[in-house]
């Protein structure tokens, strides 16, 4: 059996990647990798609490790593977290990516360097069949971000079901997925879960021309 780990950003796309490479039985899930803030409280990717995060692995029984980073030091400690990967003997590293040209480019140069094998389940894949399918296998998730100047604070805490897609593809200039962006998701259950993380929403906050819903895991603090 192989064994992989996960690019880990706790919203949808990694989750449905998750689950379509474990479709695979010959391919075993050994660790969520999350990149975090300097000061390790937020994902680095989608602004997600890290306490966040940490209550999905727990449910979904799935150790994870969680790295301190920079933008501007990503790559280096992307690197370094998966070389230490690989002497457990994991060689297969699963991504959410579905078009991003540059995004792919970037993963496959980084896995080549360091002597991974990268696994993009989702590539090319219709945006709204992605979703439909998200829905379907029986995933839940709510917005926690959007960008501002294209989805107002109003979408915040919005589940991820057919009526959002209907609404999603009313607004112009946003991708069904959010593949740039437009929104970020948090996903709390699903096939992938052993059980639903439970959490309460808390206010809702704009920095950095977007808007953010704070999350608090069950037992967390505000």
């Amino acid at each position: 059996m192989e064994k992989a780990f996960v690019s880990w950003s706790g919203g949808k796309e990694t989750s449905l990647a998750c689950y379509q490479a474990m479709q695979d039985k010959s391919l075993k899930v050994k660790y969520l990798l999350n990149m975090v803030s300097e000061d390790g409280k937020r994902s680095r990717s989608h602004g997600v609490s890290s306490a966040l995060l940490r209550a999905q692995s727990d449910a979904m029984g799935i150790p994870i790593s969680q790295r301190k980073t920079t933008w501007g030091s990503y790559e280096k400690v992307f690197k370094k977290a998966v070389s230490g990967f690989k002497k457990e003997g994991i060689k297969i590293g699963i991504f959410g990516d579905i078009d991003l040209q540059e995004h792919r480019d970037w993963v496959e140069r980084v896995c080549r360097e360091i002597g991974i094998k990268p696994l993009l389940p989702l590539w090319k894949e219709d945006r709204e069949e992605l979703l439909k399918k998200f829905i379907r296998v029986g995933f839940k998730a709510i917005v926690v971000a959007t960008k501002a100047d294209l989805l107002g604070k109003e979408w915040l805490g919005r589940k991820i079901d057919e009526e959002l897609i209907k609404d999603l593809k009313k607004v112009n200039g946003v991708d069904l997925c959010g593949e740039k962006g437009e929104y970020h998701t948090f996903v709390y259950d699903g096939p992938i879960f052993k059980r639903p993380v439970k959490f309460t929403t808390g206010k809702k906050a704009f920095r950095n021309k977007r808007w953010f819903l704070k999350i608090i895991p069950e037992g967390g603090t505000k």
